[in-house]
């Protein structure tokens, strides 16, 4: 268990991290995928696997996986610092990443980041601008966890942001009705034989 003190900048000085039994199991899965000395490749999956286990990712989970990986920490901080999936800081229980490229944000996702930013307590959601989320035919999105939320304007946001709170799950994907990328209301080609 982490002992949690408090730090100047309002971020909880975690003590001490280490992999629960079967966090370390898919840890060591990870590293099996890289021939021996490259186990440094697992970087990524390795910090995933810390975040999930502590919800963000402190200092001494970095410096964790930094031993385990035998990598310098600095290495370590460097991904973790420059990719927007990991957070370094206590999030809420979900994690709003609100698209606002281009094509997101020519489709209202201005709309969307107002409506999730209203929601954002800190404890049941926390909100964060992201760059493209690979989804630009559904626009505006909004991956909230693992999940993509597609088709949204500020009104199927607070739909779906309402649903969580309730303790419901909600279904990814379009809020619309839309079959994936298809059309709305179904394909209009290819109907046939």
């Amino acid at each position: 268990m982490a002992m949690i003190t408090a730090d100047p900048q309002d971020v909880p000085k975690v003590e001490s991290f280490s992999f629960t039994p079967e966090s370390m199991a898919k840890v060591n899965a990870l590293i099996a995928n890289y021939p021996p000395g490259r186990q440094a490749s697992a970087v990524i999956g390795v910090l995933d696997l810390a975040q999930r286990q502590q919800g963000w990712l402190p200092r001494v989970a970095m410096d964790e996986v930094a031993r385990i990986l035998e990598m310098a920490p600095i290495r370590v901080y460097e991904i973790a610092t420059f990719y927007t999936m990991f957070q370094l800081k206590p999030k809420g229980r979900y994690l709003l990443q609100v698209c606002t490229t281009t094509p997101c944000w020519l489709r209202g996702s201005d709309h969307v980041m107002k409506a999730c930013q209203e929601a954002a307590d800190g404890v049941t959601f926390s909100v964060q601008e992201v760059e493209c989320l690979g989804a630009c035919v559904n626009a505006p999105v909004v991956q909230i966890n693992d999940d993509f939320y597609e088709d949204l304007d500020a009104a199927s946001t607070r739909r779906v942001l309402d649903a969580f709170r309730r303790g419901e799950t909600p279904a990814p994907g379009p809020q619309v009705n839309r079959q994936t990328s298809a059309p709305e209301g179904g394909p209009l080609t290819l109907k046939g034989e």
